[in-house]
């Protein structure tokens, strides 16, 4: 049995995911995600907007993913590697040379990514339509001050 091996907050589940998953799938015959405590992403300066056992269970519903696991650390990932002989490592592209070192414990694959689609992009986007719903607000409390000022003229 070929083992797959890869990790990632999810903490956006989108389309990219889901092609990386099957892509991963496809090249063994078991896939293992873990999934980034939210310890985990404070250590490294994300905040998820859907906590672990949310993020996890969305992965371990994916027909592709046989098993999850919580990922604690940067240091756990040669442990998992053999812990669960692993034989491919695969991330996106993104990720390209980050994780060369596990090179001497499995194969390392760096996936393209999915174009136009990220989870980062689509946090950017929600946190810019609320700066634009904010900036409404205040425009719109500007108004009806104006308004009412001028009731209290008449």
């Amino acid at each position: 049995m070929k083992t797959v091996l890869t990790y990632g907050t999810f903490d956006i589940f989108h389309v990219g995911h889901l092609r990386l998953f099957r892509r991963l799938r496809e090249i063994g015959d078991r896939l293992i995600v873990g999934v980034s405590t939210d310890e985990f992403n404070t250590v490294k300066g994300k905040r998820s907007l859907m906590p672990y056992a949310h993020r996890a269970e969305i992965v371990a519903g994916v027909k592709y993913v046989d098993l999850v696991i919580p990922e604690s650390s940067w240091d756990q990932k040669i442990d998992d590697v053999k812990n669960h002989a692993v034989a491919v490592f695969g991330i996106g592209d993104d990720w390209t040379g980050e994780f060369d070192f596990l090179k001497s414990y499995c194969e390392v694959v760096y996936l393209p990514r999915t174009h136009n689609v990220s989870s980062s992009s689509l946090k950017r986007l929600s946190l810019a339509l609320d700066q634009t719903i904010l900036e409404r607000l205040a425009e719109a409390q500007a108004v009806l001050s104006d308004l009412l000022g001028q009731f209290k003229d008449d």
